[in-house]
């Protein structure tokens, strides 16, 4: 790699990219630095002035889950260097960065990872021919002849493979179809969570940096969705300057390029990743010394909007009035003739999808919790609760469970609208709209959470608390309901908007982008930095569209047809004794309701791991770290020997499950012989020491270590600030648990 990368990478075109991403960078910034002061402008009149949206009924979770182990397992990877396929231990922490150790012994060594990967950008691939018709078309000319070897060759009929048009491609693949689908939901879920990198909490950074994203894209006439507005401001300037600077680069070099296809595409490859690289430190240096100074006159631009917030308004409404003058009958023709028609048949492509995938949310978190209900009947009572709770407080970050609800936002299509309103892809309003459920999942689950560890405090029986459960739960129910309807209509309302507005932006600019100079006369020069012609007509051209949209959403929500609440149904602190719960501190329920401890029976409970002699705060921190979201269940390789048992007690029905709870609530002494196992492991006679694991897997992917097995390990902390592969240093990490069952890290070449 290092001789193709420098031979085509030498010095003078080194420069040159570095020159030509500088210029990119530089008239980016200065779109960022007038955003900044809108954003600023923008953060403080809300604060002052508020939205008065409608209060959500559901608690959020304000000390998010981190220290977790989201998956771990075993996966054969190809190293390039060596064109060998090796087996390698792998894991995604809490901030979904994947993880390669060489082995597990070098992950129970605390060896330093082979790589650490952020998946932002990438597309996952389940077939060799995906992949091969995607390098294709990156490298046009260099198809290969039929019958000839491809770039690519997989031992398995399952491999995975981390596609990204820029960076450097990874590969992968499982012994089985059942392992492959596992690891499919597990990556899927990392791309969705590093795409989604810039903080929602940032007020004025986030805002700015995406308005500058789309302004400048406007300035190269460049309209609509844009697919590669994922990860973090870095990794998303790194995008825009690869957009602009590969045609070029591309153009130039690959008629150089030596051999035969396939090994020319390898060298493309090769090229582009050396070249991002070169791109993204450059980007990540240059961005951050404009945000540093943003930063050190922030204070001064604010006590400027303090002191004149009024005058600023009305400066700014004034300019609105004669822009809105100009352009309006323009934009209502524009409007009426090209948007108004199709805006039905778009809502009704995202709506069908989304709420279905709402229901399947809201359909998981019944079962999970009505299972739970069920095994605390048949098993453990108050003394497994403990358990039970530090499994369903995960619920929304399990790959595997949440994956039903996430496969309904795939059909989404918008046949014969993408092409007219300028939509690369449908993947931005999938991922949000999943990203969405994702926070709903956890929001219901906190709530519940919240209300049930306050029932603990009236010291219930087992009875007593299995009716309190199912009451809390349609408790729950009905505020998901509400919260749900409220943010799929937010949603809905945001993607006909994201689709429209550029539609109409493009189609008006050929008559009204260039009167608008005239119009910065009319702001005052000390407000100049909080008001920008461009950002007034925009909105400007939104409010023309907006009643439409509202008017659509509103008919849609009256016909009931989705499960939506009518906008007159409006719920304002209908349960404030509920907020205030919120207040108090995390509830750590494997420390409170873990069991007595020290019992070799109970090698469920975080706190049968502590050693007696450690301290209480020891005890929280363990406890917090023990758990794995989801536990990979084969132990070594093949990677999927088997698939997992299905509980002879499990149903689907609502009602059957009603029923069934019911009855098991009316029985005298309820220990059914074949209790429903979801969070609850099974009781087992005690095995000998001397014999080998039993070959039947669990009936749940939430395992736990036995006592004993727990190993204090540091797990890596992926960089969320890194693109591509990254070799972690060996110090400065935290220690964890992990469940993974040892294995030996076998070396394997296929």
């Amino acid at each position: 790699m290092g001789d193709v990368v420098s031979t085509h990478l030498d010095d003078a075109r080194r420069q040159h990219i570095s020159e030509k991403t500088r210029t990119i960078l530089t008239e980016f910034l200065h779109f960022y630095e007038d955003q900044y002061g809108v954003a600023l402008f923008n953060s403080m009149r809300h604060e002052i002035e508020g939205t008065g949206a409608p209060q959500a009924q559901l608690l959020w979770r304000k000390v998010p889950l981190d220290e977790r182990i989201i998956f771990s397992g075993n996966l054969f990877q190809y190293q390039e260097d060596s064109k060998k396929w090796r087996n390698r231990f792998s894991l995604v922490p809490h901030n979904y960065g994947l993880v390669l150790y060489e082995n597990k012994v070098a992950y129970e060594r605390q060896v330093p990872p082979r790589s650490v990967i952020n998946s932002a950008g990438y597309k996952i691939l389940t077939s060799v021919d995906q992949y091969l018709e995607l390098v294709g078309n990156s490298l046009p000319g260099t198809t290969p002849k039929s019958g000839s070897a491809p770039i690519l060759k997989c031992p398995t009929q399952f491999p995975l493979i981390l596609w990204h048009p820029y960076a450097r491609h990874y590969y992968f693949c499982m012994m089985t179809e059942a392992e492959q689908d596992k690891w499919q939901a597990v990556l899927q879920d990392c791309v969705r969570h590093c795409n989604n990198g810039i903080p929602e909490e940032s007020k004025v950074e986030g805002p700015a940096f995406t308005d500058a994203i789309r302004m400048y894209r406007q300035s190269k006439e460049l309209y609509g969705t844009w697919e590669m507005l994922c990860g973090n401001e870095v990794q998303i300037l790194s995008n825009l300057v690869m957009e602009e600077l590969g045609p070029e680069l591309k153009a130039e070099l690959a008629p150089r390029l030596k051999g035969k296809p396939q090994e020319r595409q390898r060298q493309w490859i090769q090229i582009s990743d050396a070249v991002y690289r070169i791109v993204y430190e450059q980007a990540k240096a240059q961005f951050e010394a404009v945000l540093s100074k943003l930063q050190l006159a922030r204070p001064a631009m604010e006590a400027v909007i303090r002191t004149d917030m009024d005058q600023v308004i009305t400066s700014k409404e004034h300019l609105a009035s004669k822009i809105r003058a100009f352009i309006l009958p323009k934009a209502e023709v524009c409007v009426r003739n090209h948007v108004q028609p199709y805006i039905p048949s778009i809502l009704e492509a995202l709506m069908v999808p989304t709420s279905q995938g709402f229901t399947e949310v809201r359909d998981v978190f019944f079962k999970e919790v009505t299972d739970m209900n069920l095994n605390v009947i048949n098993e453990g009572g108050i003394d497994k609760l403990g358990e039970y709770m530090e499994k369903l407080s995960q619920l929304a970050y399990h790959p595997l469970k949440m994956q039903s609800c996430y496969e309904k936002m795939e059909p989404l299509r918008l046949d014969g609208l993408q092409q007219r309103f300028d939509v690369s892809s449908t993947s931005v309003f999938k991922q949000r709209a999943q990203i969405h459920m994702r926070e709903q999942m956890d929001n219901a689950v906190y709530t519940f959470e919240t209300l049930l560890h306050q029932e603990l405090g009236k010291g219930p029986t087992k009875e007593e608390l299995c009716k309190s459960i199912q009451r809390i739960l349609e408790r729950v129910l009905k505020k998901y309901d509400y919260d749900s309807s409220t943010v799929r209509k937010r949603f809905f309302r945001e993607a006909l908007l994201q689709i429209t507005i550029p539609f109409l932006l493009k189609k008006l600019a050929p008559t009204c982008k260039s009167e608008l100079p005239r119009f910065q006369e009319l702001i005052f020069e000390d407000f100049a930095s909080f008001i920008l012609v461009e950002n007034t007509y925009e909105e400007v051209v939104l409010q023309t569209v907006m009643k439409d949209i509202l008017q659509a959403v509103k008919e849609a929500a009256v016909q009931r047809k989705h499960n939506l609440y009518r906008d007159s149904v409006v719920l304002h602190n209908s349960d404030p004794n509920l907020h205030l719960l919120a207040e108090g501190s995390p509830i750590d329920w494997g420390e409170e309701y873990g069991g007595s401890g020290g019992g070799s029976g109970d090698s469920g409970s975080p706190s049968a791991r502590v050693p007696e002699a450690a301290t209480i705060s020891e005890k929280r921190r363990r406890a917090k770290q023990v758990v794995s979201v989801v536990q990979d269940e084969e132990a070594g390789l093949p990677l999927g020997a088997g698939s997992e048992p299905v509980s002879p007690a499990s149903v689907d029905s609502v009602t059957e499950l009603r029923g069934l709870l019911a009855q098991n609530l009316r029985a005298e002494s309820p220990s059914p012989a074949a209790p429903l196992l979801n969070g609850a492991p099974v009781q087992e006679s005690p095995q000998p020491a001397a014999l080998p694991q039993a070959s039947s897997p669990p009936a749940s992917p939430l395992r736990q270590l036995p006592p004993g097995k727990a190993v204090d390990l540091e797990p890596p902390k992926p960089n969320d600030q890194e693109t591509g592969e990254q070799v972690s240093s060996p110090g400065g990490r935290s220690p964890i648990h992990t469940t993974t069952e040892d294995s030996a890290g076998v070396q394997t070449e296929f």
